[in-house]
């Protein structure tokens, strides 16, 4: 039975003390919340629990009050409330966590915009997601999906597509018995870009595929690889990072300013220096552990990485000098030492940082430091110093005379490509690259030609 709402409001100081907030503005904004949701629950349903329905009038009524953006993040304080009271025992249930459940809807805006319906029920019926491979086609491709899985392929995005295509079809009933090229135009109609025609045509390969496998009448469609090259064409140039430009993000880093978070600048500042002097991608950087940072060898262990590789990188002085320097600031700042613990710890959800959270902050230096726009998704990226990485790198090897040729497969190895191509791929010729090559082919011509009889008169 639930002893919620109270009448002296001891609930809600309990919660706010177990709850982590920095000022006493942030918590006086919580309580005056949450006491005014007690009070209006008190008024619509003093002796029954609470349920979907009062929830419903609850935000209708802020709705007019405040508007529906405002709504929507105060429901995520209401929400961790009402969770608090059902675990010690005060609350029935939370009519939140009633609606993810029988509805299968985990986002909390999507809940909100629904229950502020006329038809809160009847939004909430809508927001049901689809059953998976529940389409005609459904079954063939999660056979699929799960062929190339245990053959020891992620399929991830590939999975995500045949997905997409199923919920598709799902909302196309009319389309059931039609053929795959029918199937496939349709779909690339939903959507008129270039990269959605370049999804559909990868798509209709591998299903056509998969489909001809069981049938061997079933007509096997070829990618269009003119779109592909028209998409290459669209796609953003690499920012090619000059030592200028990583001095000043470095020196951003190292000079941001957290009172609250003192070891934020000493993580930018790593994740930094190993996203140019290692080329480690950013979901590489935010899944290293303690364990994997390697003393005697001065190298970092990459693991379980794209195509399911693991590599051990080795560091210049000063890189790993900057990752020594980061671990003496995270055991200041009281950071578990446990090897299994995320190197780049916080205080909060585990410690580890998220791939999205990490993006943000490294893209707020970037800001600050004037090489990107302070809206919009313009100007150099974190990727591009994975670029910049492999420029630099030949252009040292020509300044010091070093043939690159043979050197290519370490670069290969150390950046976990799979392949001399994935490299080149982030091989961008600049003016400097350009005149050195030049240079390199002329000695080499000038040289073949001495060889050759009558070249030297």
């Amino acid at each position: 039975m639930s002893t919620w709402p109270d009448t002296d409001g001891a609930a809600v100081e309990r919660f706010i003390r177990r709850t982590t907030l920095k000022t006493k503005r942030a918590r006086r904004f919580y309580r005056n919340e949450l006491l005014s949701f007690q009070r209006f629950t008190i008024e619509r349903c003093p002796r029954d629990s609470l349920t979907i329905d009062s929830l419903a009038a609850w935000v209708k009524a802020r709705t007019c009050q405040t508007g529906l953006s405002v709504v929507v993040h105060h429901a995520s304080k209401i929400d961790r409330f009402l969770e608090s009271l059902v675990r010690n025992g005060l609350l029935d249930a939370n009519p939140f966590s009633t609606i993810r459940t029988q509805y299968g809807q985990r986002r909390r805006a999507p809940i909100v915009r629904a229950l502020a319906s006329p038809h809160p029920l009847r939004a909430l019926e809508a927001l049901r997601p689809l059953p998976r491979w529940g389409s005609h086609l459904g079954p063939v491709m999660s056979e699929h999906v799960q062929l190339m899985q245990a053959m020891g392929f992620r399929y991830g995005s590939q999975a995500s597509r045949f997905a997409a295509f199923d919920r598709f079809l799902q909302s196309r009933p009319d389309l059931d018995g039609q053929t795959i090229r029918v199937l496939l135009d349709e779909w690339r109609q939903s959507r008129p870009t270039l990269a959605h025609a370049w999804s559909c045509e990868q798509l209709g390969t591998a299903l056509s595929r998969a489909m001809r496998r069981l049938d061997p009448a079933v007509e096997l469609l070829p990618s269009n690889l003119q779109l592909d090259r028209q998409l290459r064409r669209q796609y953003r140039q690499p920012y090619i990072y000059t030592p200028g430009d990583v001095y000043r993000v470095l020196k951003t880093a190292r000079e941001w300013h957290a009172s609250r978070w003192p070891l934020l600048p000493a993580t930018l500042y790593t994740m930094f220096v190993l996203a140019y002097c290692a080329g480690l991608r950013v979901g590489e950087i935010i899944r290293l552990n303690v364990g994997d940072v390697l003393f005697p060898e001065a190298a970092l262990e990459i693991r379980n990485t794209k195509f399911f590789k693991s590599r051990r990188i080795p560091l210049s002085d000063d890189a790993f000098a900057a990752v020594r320097e980061y671990l003496r600031a995270r055991r200041r700042a009281g950071a578990p030492e446990q090897p299994a613990t995320p190197l780049f710890w916080h205080e909060r959800r585990g410690g580890r940082y998220s791939l999205t959270r990490a993006e943000k902050m490294l893209v707020v230096v970037l800001r600050r430091t004037g090489l990107k726009p302070a809206h919009g998704r313009m100007g150099p990226r974190i990727h591009d110093m994975r670029h910049a990485l492999v420029v630099n790198r030949m252009l040292a090897w020509y300044r010091d005379g070093v043939d690159p040729g043979p050197r290519l497969p370490y670069l290969v190895t150390y950046l976990g490509h799979k392949s001399l191509h994935s490299t080149l791929t982030y091989l961008t010729i600049t003016q400097e690259l350009l005149q050195h090559a030049s240079d390199r082919y002329r000695t080499y011509s000038a040289r073949i030609t001495q060889c050759l009889p009558g070249g030297g008169s």
